[in-house]
């Protein structure tokens, strides 16, 4: 009979809630500060996370489509010389392209096999003189990828890729405004053969293309690989390997394939290995403790208004004991204050980053206008598209809730402490 008095008395979970709730009303100001502080944390943390998502994806998007493939597969020689371009050094010395393709297709999950050369060139009779000769397989790489990772085609403005076994070339939008060159023209170079001797050679520009990254639209000259090859003497080797798998989550156990398969004459990197890469996710790490940290900061705002409340309502927390609550319900009584109020700002938060990073998801951020330029070897679209997802909101909103409840825990357990008799008498 005692026990059920003690019950009704005391209240169950819900009647504690209800406490907490009513005592939120008493002090508006308070309230709607705390409120604004988690609500304003948990914007920017979403916010930066959506941002250096959208970086970390343009990155991986371009370092696979430009830079490696899936897997990069180079010869030992050139692994070691690879920021020269060395052509004097082929994948496999001796072997064919088509051969390589049809030993290395036969992987399980290898979705193309694709050869490419690259080769430094100086231009003649041209206000830019260093460019790059990028040897491909024009029809195979078009049906493959995306070079215009923004708008998601081939990048080809104006005229036709180079055909086969041509004397032609197609030069970035870039390229072509800086060196005044149009469709029709020629571009005398000389480059440097796998002999070691000098190639003159004058390609007709047939295509002007924008990839939508700088270094390509500044600096490549686009042209057939066959014919590339026959200039630098390669015959029928090819400078470097792509190759691209059905999953990117593939390219590990597909590199170690390529290793086993090819032996110790080539050396086979998968996409996570690039710098820039490992680079953007240790950048990520940087950005979540640094979220971390703003929360935890916007935190204390609450930790000091549930010191508050404990100090101004010493008498009330004496009265409580002595009507019968124990200590635990005290605790919960404030704990759940600071837990509404973080999460009422919490969502707030939440709602307002979600709709900003919609809204930035549908009108991209010119990646060169923010570096005016001087991150040109970076490997990233020149269109950086925010990252929205529930994902993204919901951890967002899960930070600001559990930091700023536990932050508020503490706090919460000084009500314990006081002595119902003592104070009353405050």
């Amino acid at each position: 009979m005692n026990e059920d008095f003690r019950t009704a008395k005391r209240g169950g979970f819900a009647t504690l809630a209800t406490i907490a709730l009513r005592n939120i009303k008493r002090n508006i100001r308070r309230t709607v500060l705390c409120i604004v502080a988690v609500s304003l944390a948990v914007f920017f943390t979403i916010v930066m996370q959506s941002m250096m998502k959208g970086m970390t994806e343009s990155v991986e998007k371009v370092v696979q489509v430009f830079d490696t493939a899936h897997v990069n597969v180079v010869s030992a020689d050139f692994d070691a010389e690879k920021e020269y371009m060395p052509v004097q050094y082929p994948v496999m010395d001796g072997r064919t392209l088509a051969d390589l393709q049809a030993e290395l297709g036969a992987i399980p999950g290898v979705r193309a096999v694709l050869g490419r050369v690259m080769s430094a060139a100086v231009l003649q009779d041209s206000t830019l003189k260093n460019a790059v000769l990028w040897g491909i397989d024009i029809p195979k790489e078009t049906a493959l990828n995306n070079f215009n990772l923004s708008d998601k085609t081939n990048g080809l403005m104006q005229g036709r890729f180079p055909a086969p076994d041509s004397n032609e070339c197609a030069i970035g939008v870039r390229m072509a405004y800086k060196a005044g060159l149009k469709i029709g023209d020629r571009i005398p170079l000389i480059t440097m053969s796998a002999q070691f001797s000098d190639k003159l050679w004058s390609p007709v520009i047939t295509g002007i293309y924008e990839f939508d990254y700088l270094r390509y639209d500044e600096d490549m000259i686009v042209v057939d690989l066959g014919r590339l090859q026959r200039l630098l003497g390669l015959g029928e080797g090819v400078q470097q390997l792509f190759i691209f798998a059905e999953k990117p989550a593939m390219s590990r156990a597909i590199a170690a394939d390529v290793r086993q398969t090819l032996g110790s004459g080539a050396i086979a990197h998968d996409w996570s290995e690039n710098y820039f890469v490992a680079m953007m996710k240790q950048s990520e790490m940087i950005f979540v403790v640094m979220e971390l940290v703003f929360l935890v900061v916007a935190s204390f705002l609450i930790m000091n208004t549930v010191v508050m409340i404990i100090h101004e309502r010493i008498k009330e927390i004496g009265m409580m004991g002595s009507l019968g609550m124990t200590r635990r319900e005290i605790i919960q009584v404030f704990f759940f204050e600071a837990l509404f109020l973080s999460v009422i700002g919490a969502f707030i938060g939440m709602t307002a980053g979600g709709i900003a990073t919609f809204i930035m998801s549908l009108f991209p951020m010119d990646f060169n206008v923010l570096s005016g330029g001087s991150m040109k070897e970076m490997p990233m679209s020149n269109t950086i598209y925010w990252h929205f997802s529930a994902r993204n909101l919901l951890q967002g909103f899960a930070y600001g809730v559990v930091i700023a409840g536990v932050c508020t825990l503490i706090p919460s357990l000084r009500s314990a402490f006081i002595e119902p008799v003592e104070a009353l008498r405050r």
